[in-house]
């Protein structure tokens, strides 16, 4: 009796045994099979605008669902200010959505600080790469990794409202504009009770870049831990020329320009300004807003080829803590490659890379597209090298350049003095870089 008890035991455990083994290896192997249609990968996705981007990038997600039905794409989008509010904890807590758009002002800190995933890996396997230059490729390339993917061309412009213009007895500006051209036109704007445009005050690095650019120069060292210029004088001539024109009312004020939170707001839109400067995507928001014709030139010179350069309007980076980079990869493929997602992008956030989506989207165009292609294709032309991503310090040293402008702007500061404490105190940040 013990021995059939313990013989009719042992086989109770034998087969309890390969039930639990068979149940295991069952989970397992459903757990781990990728390829399974079962299976549902979520991908967080975020990005800054207007409101007409988030409009038209939900719908380019409703497309890629409908291809990709496994995968389900969560949207997390802002504004400017806010989108990097958001973010910064979220890198902290090493929790950044999969798919970021990054700008060329903060990827390099990103990077540096090993958040973001090089993409090199991807390309031509995820990553289509067929049909984009080495020098658009290139745009995201940051040493020996590619940290962003460009998510179209820009170039700088002068955007304004040619009936506007006439209202101070010009009838266009001319492509070979000088500075001393734009000051003349600025007072004659402030002498009719309008703004020659809205002003550098929102982001002065941008006007002051380009103009270090036309004298040779540019606001970072090549290595990013110094500035650019070692010429004061630089910097005391344009935002003197700066303060001048907003003490006389041509250009808007620091204090006006933060009254702005929407293009309804912008005083282009509200025929209180004739132009401001801009980068080329930002034109068709302005134009759609302002629902009248506007018309974009370079910006003044001398030497305003040497100033001008094709920009990464954006980059599509992928966080290195996703734990889905190769589907992240297949999305921002998606972004670059898919013609009907560009048919609803339609080249708000760049020039595309590709010749065969350029050529897909032409007969789509409105005007105002047609014009912004048209521009960043007159602008490849009359421009010289982009000088690669800002330095990791660059956010800061920017704050610091707008806070600094503000009080020249307001008289607080004079423009000699506030060169000497912005060098000391930028290179004191650049520096933290190294």
């Amino acid at each position: 009796m013990k021995k059939w008890l313990m013989v009719v035991m042992s086989i109770l455990m034998v087969f309890t045994l390969a039930a639990c083994s068979g149940s295991n290896t069952t989970s397992k192997s459903r757990s781990d099979s990728k390829d399974s249609k079962d299976d549902k990968i979520t991908l967080r996705f975020a990005w800054w605008g207007s409101e007409p981007r988030h409009e038209y990038t939900l719908k380019m997600i409703e497309l890629y669902e409908e291809q990709n039905p496994n995968v389900k794409i969560q949207p997390e989008y802002a504004s400017w200010d806010d989108f990097w509010e958001k973010l910064a904890p979220q890198a902290s807590a090493n929790q950044l959505p999969d798919i970021i758009q990054m700008d060329l002002s903060y990827i390099t800190q990103y990077s540096n600080n090993n958040q973001l995933a090089d993409l090199k890996p991807f390309f031509g396997k995820k990553i289509d790469t067929t049909d984009l230059s080495q020098d658009f490729l290139d745009g995201g390339k940051i040493g020996e990794n590619y940290y962003g993917l460009n998510g179209g061309v820009n170039a700088l412009a002068f955007q304004y409202d040619p009936e506007l213009l006439k209202k101070i007895g010009v009838d266009k500006i001319s492509e070979d504009w000088t500075w001393e051209d734009y000051q003349d036109m600025a007072q004659k704007a402030a002498d009719a009770d309008l703004f020659f445009e809205n002003g550098p005050g929102t982001a002065p690095d941008v006007s002051f870049n380009y103009y270090l650019r036309t004298n040779g120069k540019r606001l970072y060292s090549e290595d990013g831990t110094t500035l650019g210029y070692e010429d004061d004088k630089l910097f005391v001539d344009f935002f003197s020329m700066y303060a001048d024109l907003v003490k006389e009312k041509a250009i808007q004020s620091p204090d006006a320009s933060t009254q702005v939170k929407g293009l309804e707001d912008d005083p282009v839109v509200k025929q209180q300004s004739i132009g401001l400067i801009q980068w080329s995507n930002q034109f068709i928001g302005i134009q759609e807003a302002a629902n009248r014709p506007l018309e974009m030139v370079g910006l003044p010179g001398p030497n305003a080829d040497q100033g001008l350069f094709l920009k990464p309007g954006l980059f599509w980076s992928v966080a290195n803590s996703s734990k889905n980079k190769e589907e992240a990869a297949k999305f921002i493929n998606f972004l670059t490659n898919d013609i009907e997602a560009n048919k609803l992008m339609l080249g708000d956030r760049g020039v595309p890379g590709s010749p065969k989506v350029q050529e897909a989207l032409l007969p789509l165009l409105s005007p105002a597209q047609k014009q912004v292609f048209n521009y960043v294709a007159w602008a490849g032309e009359h421009s010289s090298p982009y000088n690669g991503p800002d330095p990791s310090k660059a956010a800061e040293v920017i704050n610091l350049l707008k806070n600094t402008a503000d009080q020249i702007a307001y008289g607080v500061l004079k423009p000699e003095e506030a060169a000497k404490q912005f060098r000391q105190q930028a290179e004191s940040i650049l520096a933290q870089g190294k």
